[in-house]
Order: C-alpha cells, then structure tokens, then sequence
C-alpha cells in the first residue's frame, strides 16, 4: 500500500495536454557551496516524437577545478507516455572518478529495476511513475500543479531507490541570472537531521530555476539558473 500511495499521487497529476510540452529545452545553471561559485550544470532536453533524451553536464570551477576537476556526465532516455517521462536507462558517468559511476535499467514489462554500480547488478521492484535523478526535474513538465499541495514519487541515482514528497507553496517572484520568474516553491520537509531539498519551478512550462540542497550538517548548496532556451 506504501508504494500505491507514491504511484498514485504521481500519476493523477499529469497533464492532459502533454503534446504541448516543449519539444526541446537547454537550461544552464551556475551551483553555489557556501555562497562560493563551484561549478556550472548545462542541461538539454530533446523529443522526438514518443522519445525523449536527456544529457546533464556539470563543470566544476573556482577551487572545485582545482582539487576535483573532473566532470560529471548524467544522461537519461526513454519514453513519452500520457504520464510523462517513462525512463528505459539512466547513467551517472564520471571519468575522472569511474568508482562512483552507476547505470540503472527500467524493465517496465517485468516491472524490475536494475542499478548497476562497479559491476555489481542489483534488482529491485519497478513501481509504476518512478524516476531518475535527472528525469524528475523534467517530470514537472509535464504535471499540473493547479490546486496541488504536494507530490509524492519514487526516484533512483542509479545506487538506490527512494521515496521523495514535497509539499507545494504559493507563487514567488524569483530573480535568476536568467531573468526573473514566477514560480512554485516546493519543500522536502525534512525532519532534523536529514537533507533538505528546496526548488523554485518557473510556472510557464514548470521547470527548475533554482534549487537548494541543505545536508545534515547544514552545509548549502544552490543550483541557480543562468540560461534558458526553448524549442517547439
């Protein structure tokens, strides 16, 4: 019953005018530490039809550069469904550090998921909605938010598969160095002791423009966006 309520909550708030999403989107964003600029994530998002691709690259600046200076590759692919994105395979690639890398595989017929992390393969169930780290973001494309006060879904980072809720507050006016926005302010809720997550979601197409992670210790790091390009 755990799983229904996750899957259910997801799956009702699609949109019904999914062929209207964007056919394509390039977002770039700058990712504070502490306030200290760390790096820069470039994002795009393609369709074709009833696929869609994804790619995320982040570049790490500043001392970032300097003590970790490898990039990070993050890819998604899969299929577009009256539901929204249905991911077939995620992969978290670091070439400069090949031990943290992981894969995961979405077996929606047999509902099995498999992550994949230095050559160990491990299944799990594949509750229907649920997403990778990267399609999430662009899950909110396509759910409408009208009269919603939280989501509730599943997602994987190719290591693990958890549960995530966010409640969802009123409009804000929001200044990125992409302009400024109206946007929908969701809120893990964690409880103490436990990371926080908040994102800003731009309410023309619901995409992120700003996100904040806050770790157990109390250590911010910000994910601003700094550009943004949509295609029909």
């Amino acid at each position: 019953m755990k799983w229904f309520s996750v899957i259910f909550c997801w799956l009702v708030l699609y949109s019904p005018t999914y062929a209207a999403i964007p056919g394509g989107v390039q977002a770039s964003y700058e990712v504070f530490m502490s306030g200290m600029k760390i790096g820069q994530i470039d994002e795009v998002y393609t369709r074709n039809k009833d696929h869609y691709t994804l790619t995320s690259t982040t570049t790490p600046l500043g001392l970032l550069a300097v003590f970790k200076p490898e990039k990070v590759y993050l890819s998604s692919s899969g299929l577009i469904t009256k539901q929204g994105l249905r991911p077939q395979r995620f992969e978290d690639k670091r070439p400069g550090n090949p031990g943290k890398s992981s894969q995961a595989e979405f077996d929606w017929a047999a509902q099995q998921l498999t992550l994949i992390h230095q050559a160990l393969r491990t299944q799990l169930a594949l509750p229907d909605g649920t997403q990778d780290r990267l399609s999430a973001m662009y899950q909110f494309m396509f759910v409408d938010m009208e009269g919603i006060d939280a989501l509730h879904f599943a997602m994987t980072n190719g290591n693990k598969l958890d549960n995530y809720h966010y409640s969802i507050g009123p409009v804000q006016k929001l200044d990125t160095p992409a302009g400024q926005f109206d946007s929908l302010y969701l809120d893990s809720q964690a409880k103490p002791g436990e990371s926080r997550t908040e994102i800003w979601l731009e309410t023309k197409h619901n995409l992120p423009c700003k996100m904040i992670i806050t770790d157990a210790h109390g250590d911010q790091y910000t994910q601003i966006l700094s550009g943004l390009k949509i295609l029909p």
